[in-house]
């Protein structure tokens, strides 16, 4: 038996939870849930994949619930559980001596929830818990040279938040995250649906249209489905054609805001970084980075090249998969923050 547990990074999003363990790379990749049975915060039925797969599909009694919100620890209980269950899963319960953690918050997160955010990881089973804001860890991850005198920017847009920074030196220099991202758009459809058509669809059909139909903008190419879902004015069952012009207009005032928060770092970036992103452009990661043309959305707006990271969706966790492999030498350099 192995008495030392191994380094972890954990990528704990409103949407999906990542982990990866040092030596074996991303073990964990799933959603945000928890089910639990309505009659105790202890009282859980499903975590990760099992409890998405009970989406719409519980008892009355049975509640489903996203512990964490936009970096924010709104359910601590069922944090900690969800936490425990990852890494039992990831590696295991047997070890003597606990691992540590490196994971990764939203920049500017306060911090007495900072604090919430590292007490849920000590008490799922980490022996030491480090702080890295996420667009930092993204630049890591998408191969930037985040350590360097340069101004990288990175936008990372997840299922909670949208952060936008400038990394230099291995710091953010001017950072902004907003409680927008996929989840939002996911609910600007259902009330898109709601009041247009007075029906009543679910989180998991919110979510497809937006995989399958959402544009960041409009680009000639009209599609449609057929969609299910409750009339609002009856108890019965009803059916609609949904577009991909109305997904895009649903999804407009999310994205809207996602360019204000970009525009508001780049106006207050010094301008020998601004020089640099101007000539590198900016890096776009997150889930949400892989909605059909976002990339030209946000460079036609601000006049500036942007890329799609590779596998946006997993940047933040790769980064934390480098500081991880490395965390002993980077804790000597000082290149890291104290732990919690």
């Amino acid at each position: 038996m192995n008495i030392f547990g191994p380094d972890i990074g954990i990528d704990l999003g409103t949407s999906n939870t990542l982990m990866y363990v040092r030596g074996r790379g991303i073990v964990i990749n799933e959603p945000t849930l928890v089910v639990a049975d309505g009659h105790g915060k202890k009282n859980v039925l499903a975590v990760g994949d099992e409890a998405r797969f009970m989406l719409g599909r519980t008892k009355d009694a049975s509640v489903v619930v996203r512990p964490v919100k936009g970096g924010y620890v709104e359910d601590f209980d069922r944090t900690e559980l969800l936490l425990r269950y990852f890494i039992r899963k990831a590696i295991g319960s047997s070890h003597v001596v606990k691992p540590r953690a490196v994971i990764a918050v939203p920049s500017g997160l306060p911090d007495i929830n900072r604090k919430a955010v590292a007490q849920a990881v000590q008490l799922a089973g980490a022996k030491k818990v480090f702080l890295i804001e996420k667009p930092l860890a993204a630049a890591i991850g998408s191969g930037l040279p985040a350590y360097d005198p340069l101004g990288n920017m990175v936008v990372d847009i997840g299922g909670g938040t949208t952060d936008a920074a400038v990394v230099s030196l291995g710091g953010l220099v001017v950072h902004k995250s907003i409680q927008v991202g996929g989840v939002k758009m996911d609910e600007a459809i259902i009330n898109y649906i709601k009041r247009e058509f007075n029906m009543l669809i679910g989180d998991r059909t919110a979510e497809d249209l937006k995989l399958d139909l959402a544009s960041a903008t409009v680009n000639g190419d009209t599609r449609q489905v057929t969609i299910r879902g409750r009339d609002l004015r009856s108890p019965q069952v009803m059916q609609i054609s949904f577009t991909s012009d109305q997904a895009i207009e649903a999804i407009s005032e999310p994205c809207r805001a996602i360019i204000a928060t970009i525009k508001w770092v780049l106006e207050r970036t010094p301008p020998e970084l601004a020089a640099d992103i101007m000539r590198n452009g900016i890096h776009l990661t997150g889930g949400v980075s892989m909605l059909s043309d976002i990339d030209r959305f946000i460079g036609e707006e601000l006049g500036i090249p942007v890329r799609i990271a590779r596998e946006p969706e997993e940047s933040t966790i790769r980064g934390l998969g480098y500081i991880v492999e490395h965390l002993s030498d980077l804790v000597e350099q000082g290149r890291l923050p104290q732990p919690m």
